[in-house]
């Protein structure tokens, strides 16, 4: 374990008192030197670099730095690197917020358990682990032993094991690992009877899971292909390959390519029943194509089952020749079809489970039932249907929060779900799917009073009269007079439904005296295709304008102020974060852009990945677009001598997924172009990514950074 970086022994008496839940507790002037203002920025050159866009003149002063592992770049990251960590260490209450997270993280949590060959496999952390621990036992009471540590991967537990896989015999597991938080991974098989690792390895792979062949003696997978230097090169396609256990991956057989549309990747798995190769096809997030080969014979073409591109279609499983999909196909929240591979023209597909008032999030075939997973108003609702749609009952969940899991085979009456919310720690209950008796397996233990927070669920009204619903969790006895701390985030964007869920980081913000607010902003999932793609492409101010009143409305309603009022967001969310701050920086009193996108107009030039964030953003060749794109691209709309909020950018050198020359740009034009002595600042990284597989020693210093960077910016150590 890493030891805490600036160590301090306090009775909680006084660290409640240093984090300001006293109501009226000053900070001691004499006991820690706050940090000064104005800032002294590095010096960050501007050149005369100007872009063309369909006649219209761009300047790229910062395109210098898009080479990230360039010496002029080094230097400067460190510069400002410099200029940032004794800032933040500076903080009076940085040390303090550093050990409660710690303590508050300090608990026994589990992840949801998988089930292959009659073994159950879950992940456990015993509190500060670095990385989650994969267990394994023989029967679910059974006594479970530890399987794969990553915490032994590398000497500051930076490498983890990001997914894995079990054969259908449960005798061996396939598992990725990341190292530096890199989108890129490498698979690995380990015997799950002995603990050893196979001579096994499979490189060149981003995204891609694996899928075992039904004898458990390979793995299909999809990896990109070699440049001339020997690297996998991301700018090309992927293609699907078999490797055969035993073997060096030079020989693996060459399963399928796509070679007549430039955009699309295929990504392979294979039925519960062993008998079908499914290649699902990516191309962006509003819709995707599914093709499969049949198994077992010799020479079976690939066939096309799904290539209208018409909609979503996301595969639940089969029962013989019929597959269950949910899919947006005709019904923009969602519904289930079976599809007969006999008969598979539009024509003659079954509708099982119909669209419903509710937004789909998720199905699962399993126990000869389907297991429906519901959003209503961004909370979790789960029914249960047989095979043919007709409904068999409701789950019952213990409050109002998220779910997660039901995964599991068609013949087998058991399955697992999660359960958490904002102030609900993560349950694991054990479901059979036959009586509906759920149990609960595994529950966290925290060692925090959550008694004092209570969660509303609140709607407004944003610029063009849609009704937006809103989270906002808070200690019960606040008053409402404009004066609480408050942080709101956002997301909106690619389908993606923001939905309660218990978070240790969040408990210290409130137990700081801290409001939090999420918003369900357009872009999300939440209410299914429509609102998706009403935040999107030329739609996109739609999410910046729910975001704005989101934050006028905490105001009129007395929970906060401007000069209280700080806003976070991470990836889309960091482009959200970046957009309005450059539109209103009068509404916000901080504000954390982490990880984002800031060009808009250069994004999909980091990867052909990056280019399949054209279904939401659109592209900068597109002269529509183009001009869309430019209105509100956060580096290119930061104004000269307007007086922007304390901000602090968050990134990491190791991000190939939002690549961090984003960050370096926005920041430096910030820095150019602020009007007053608020500071501006960037954290970069040096060991992690885009946030995946980040250990906990290193969540947990930057978040102690970014929550005292709000108790200076929100003045917070002054009391409320």
């Amino acid at each position: 374990m890493k030891p805490v970086r600036h160590p301090l022994s306090l009775s909680l008496s006084a660290l409640l008192v240093v984090l300001g839940l006293s109501g009226c507790a000053k900070s001691d002037p004499e006991s820690a030197q706050t940090p000064k203002v104005p800032v002294t920025y590095p010096a960050s050159e501007r050149s005369d670099h100007i872009d063309t866009y369909h006649g219209v003149e761009v300047a790229d002063p910062y395109r210098w730095l898009e080479d990230v592992d360039g010496e002029k770049t080094a230097q400067w990251i460190a510069a400002e690197n410099a200029v940032t960590q004794p800032f933040l260490e500076a903080i009076p209450a940085r040390d303090t917020i550093n050990q409660r997270l710690t303590e508050v993280w300090n608990y026994e949590r589990f992840k949801t358990p998988v089930k292959e060959g009659g073994r159950y496999f879950y992940r456990r952390n015993d509190g500060l682990q670095d990385q989650d621990v994969l267990y394994v036992a023989d029967a679910l009471d059974g006594e479970a032993r530890i399987l794969i540590d990553p915490n032994t991967f590398s000497e500051d537990r930076t490498a983890s094991m990001t997914s894995f896989v079990v054969s259908p015999d449960g005798s061996r597991i396939a598992y990725s690992i990341s190292e530096s938080g890199s989108d890129w991974r490498y698979w690995k098989v380990r015997d799950v009877e002995t603990g050893e690792d196979l001579e096994d390895r499979l490189d060149g792979i981003k995204f891609s899971g694996a899928a075992w062949s039904a004898d458990g003696e390979g793995l299909y997978y999809s990896r990109y292909p070699e440049s001339e230097s020997g690297e996998a090169d991301d700018s090309q396609q992927v293609s699907v390959y078999y490797h055969r256990l035993g073997t060096e991956q030079a020989e693996d057989i060459h399963v399928y390519s796509i070679t007549d549309h430039e955009t699309r990747n295929p990504y392979a798995e294979v039925t519960d029943d062993g008998r079908y190769l499914i290649v699902g096809v990516f191309d962006g997030y509003d819709s995707n194509g599914v093709y499969y080969q049949e198994l077992g014979k010799p020479d079976t073409p690939v066939v096309k089952l799904l290539d209208e591109w018409d909609a979503l279609y996301d595969l639940l499983g089969n029962k013989g020749d019929v597959f269950y999909f949910s899919t947006t196909h005709d019904a923009p929240k969602y519904r289930i079809v079976a599809v007969d591979l006999k008969n598979p023209a539009p024509d003659n597909w079954q509708e099982v489970v119909p669209e419903a008032e509710e937004t789909i999030e998720g199905a699962s075939l399993a126990g000869g039932h389907l297991i429906v997973q519901y959003l209503k108003d961004a909370k979790s609702l789960v029914k249960v249907f047989d095979l043919e749609g007709q409904p068999i009952r409701q789950v019952e969940l213990p409050g109002i929060g998220s779910v997660g899991g039901f995964s599991g085979k068609l013949d087998d009456p058991e399955t697992f779900y999660s359960f958490t919310g904002y102030t609900t720690p993560d349950r694991i209950y054990h479901y059979d799917i036959v009586s509906g008796e759920s149990t609960l397996f595994r529950e966290a233990k925290v060692n925090v009073d959550l008694s004092p927070f209570v969660t509303r669920q609140v709607f407004y009204e944003s610029k063009d009269g849609t009704r937006v619903p809103m989270f906002v969790v808070h200690r019960e006895d606040i008053e409402l007079d404009g004066n609480n701390p408050t942080l709101l985030y956002g997301y909106g964007g690619f389908n993606v439904s923001r939905t309660p869920y218990y978070s240790p980081r969040r408990i210290v913000w409130m137990e700081m005296g801290g409001v939090l607010a999420v918003a369900n902003l357009r872009g999300g999932g939440e209410y299914g295709e429509e609102w998706h793609k009403a935040g999107t492409k030329l739609e996109k101010q739609n999410v910046f304008d729910d975001f704005i009143a989101a934050a006028e409305w905490l105001i009129a309603n007395g929970y906060t102020s401007p000069e209280k009022l700080a806003i976070r967001g991470g990836s889309n969310g960091g482009l959200l974060v970046g957009a309005v701050v450059n539109q209103r920086p009068d509404l916000f009193g901080a504000a954390l852009p982490a990880v984002g996108v800031m060009d808009m107009l250069r994004y999909h030039t980091a990867s052909a990945n990056a280019r399949q964030w054209s279904s939401d953003y659109g592209l900068s060749e597109n002269e529509k677009e183009f001009h869309a794109l430019l209105a509100y691209s956060p580096y290119h709309n930061t104004e000269e001598g307007t007086c922007y909020p304390p901000t602090l950018v968050t990134t990491a050198d190791h991000d190939n997924r939002v690549v961090p020359w984003h960050s370096f740009k926005y920041a430096a034009a910030l820095q150019h172009d602020q009007g007053c002595e608020n500071p501006l600042l960037i954290r970069v990284e040096t060991r992690a990514g885009h946030g995946a597989g980040k250990p906990t020693w290193m969540q947990i210093e930057e978040i102690a950074d970014q929550w005292a960077f709000l108790s200076w910016a929100l003045g917070m150590e002054e009391g409320n």
